[in-house]
Formats: structure tokens, C-alpha cells, sequence
């Protein structure tokens, strides 16, 4: 008998909410990316056993939750996960309310546009609106997630969120960033942090990869909390300089609109 079938037969609260944990944790791996990920990978990143994630894996395509791609063999989100989002995108009009902000930031400044929402410690990207300059960075694309405090949207989140959620991300900063922490150094976010505070918006100079530049703006709900962010991407000549503090002007007013729509709908 394996640890999963061990698991599922012992029906405690702790290892039944354990099972449900990993099978979240499986679904957001194979969701990160639109190709889905092959089964070392899904095994490395979940630090779970093999024989676990393939037994987990086979059980939720077996539910149509996911799917494998007959060429690649990757494990990519399946047709269920469709018609829920389809479903939940009745509550959360976001594609409505986000979208038009994305192209006129795209169209106005000829750089990519996203927006972000957050889940827990990490941001990930909902949708994403392509510029019209050449020159692009390919850093960020919808289902990417990133810790808060990384990348232009998790900064600009980060920086209005509570002090005291501020620092107990801070306190475990290495943990909490991950790969990114080399890069991130808890001091560089710190300052990071109090200049998003003082200008209204974040500048990620190239931390995630070197060249690509990106910035970010908060989005609130209607508690003033900040739930969701819009950013720009692009190489790092093009934020630069008066230009920064124009695309920053624009991310803040597109975002200010976008928190007064989604605070008027009944789904935010």
C-alpha cells in the first residue's frame, strides 16, 4: 500500500485536508504554464513520492480536472477546468472590468499590459494584453505566479498591504522567495517597498531577468485592500528616465478606474 492509498483509507481531518492540499498544490503546477508539465517536474516541484503524483494525477484526468497531452506527454489542465472557470468568471467579471485598462495601456504606451490578482503569498497573472513594440519580454504570461514582494505586481501589492503582513513575509524572506531570493535581497525589497509607498508605483529593474524591466500598480478592493495589480513589461530602455514617470502615471490612473469598477461589482 503507498502513502496515497494509506492516506485516502484513513479518513482523520488532518490527512483527508493533507490530501486535498497536494491535490491544490498538483493543480496549480500543471495550470502555470498553457503546455502543463511533464511528470518530473510535477514530482520535483511537489516534492511529493512519484508513485503519489502519478496515482493523484491518473485519478483527477480520470475526473476530466486534468488531461495528458498525447504527443509531449505532459499533464495539462483538462475540459472540467474549463467549465468551472467559466462558471466563476460569472462572479469575477474581471475580463470585463480589466480588459479594456490592458489595451489602453498596451495601445498608449506599445508595451505588454497585465493584470494580477493575489492568492495567498504569490501573485498570478490573469490576463495580458500585447503591445505594439518589436522588443519584448517574455517574463511574464497568464497562470505565471510569483511570491509577493517579486516582479512589479507582487511589489506593488506588497508595498500597501498591513505593516504587520509586510514583515512576517520579511521575517521568513528567504523561504518566501524561493529562487528569487538571490536576486531579491530582503534589503533591495525593503527599499523597493518604500519607494512603491512613496511613488504609487513599482519599478522592477530587471531582477527577475536582466534587461526586462517591469512596473506595477495596486489595484483595491473594497476594503482598501490590495487584491489585485496591473503592470508593464518591456526591455529596460524604455523605462527609463520621464518615460518611467509617464507609464507610472498611466498604470496608477488605469488602476484607480479599475478599483472603482471592480469595488461596484457584486462579485469583488
Amino acid at each position: 500500500m503507498d502513502t496515497f492509498e494509506g492516506e485516502m483509507m484513513n479518513s482523520t481531518p488532518v490527512q483527508g485536508a493533507q490530501v486535498v492540499s497536494r491535490v491544490a498544490s498538483l493543480l496549480r503546477i500543471v495550470g502555470r504554464k498553457p503546455e502543463g508539465s511533464p511528470l518530473v517536474e510535477v514530482v520535483r516541484e511537489s516534492g511529493l513520492t512519484r508513485p503519489t503524483v502519478h496515482r493523484l494525477l491518473s485519478s483527477l484526468a480520470s475526473e476530466g480536472l486534468l488531461d495528458q497531452d498525447p504527443q509531449s506527454g505532459n499533464w495539462v489542465l483538462g475540459p472540467e477546468i474549463l467549465l468551472m472557470g467559466s462558471v466563476a468568471s460569472a462572479r469575477f467579471p474581471l475580463e470585463d472590468i480589466a480588459r479594456p485598462s490592458l489595451r489602453r495601456l498596451a495601445e498608449e504606451t506599445g508595451e505588454s499590459a497585465f493584470f494580477s490578482i493575489r492568492r495567498g503569498a504569490e501573485t498570478v497573472c490573469l490576463l495580458r494584453e500585447e503591445g505594439s513594440f518589436p522588443v519584448r519580454s517574455f517574463v511574464l504570461h497568464e497562470g505565471v505566479r510569483f511570491p509577493l514582494g517579486v516582479a512589479s505586481a507582487g511589489t506593488a501589492i506588497m508595498a500597501f498591504m498591513p505593516e504587520a503582513e509586510q514583515e512576517e513575509l520579511l521575517a521568513g524572506w528567504a523561504a518566501h522567495a524561493g529562487s528569487f531570493a538571490a536576486a531579491h535581497t530582503e534589503a533591495l525589497v525593503r527599499e523597493n517597498l518604500a519607494k512603491t509607498r512613496q511613488a504609487g508605483y513599482s519599478v522592477n529593474p530587471g531582477l527577475v531577468l536582466e534587461g526586462s524591466w517591469g512596473m506595477g500598480a495596486a489595484v483595491f478592493d473594497q476594503r482598501g485592500r490590495p487584491a489585485w495589480a496591473l503592470s508593464l513589461t518591456g526591455i529596460e530602455p524604455r523605462f527609463r528616465g520621464e518615460r518611467q514617470e509617464t507609464l507610472g502615471r498611466l498604470l496608477m490612473e488605469e488602476a484607480h478606474r479599475i478599483s472603482t469598477l471592480l469595488n461596484r461589482s457584486p462579485g469583488a
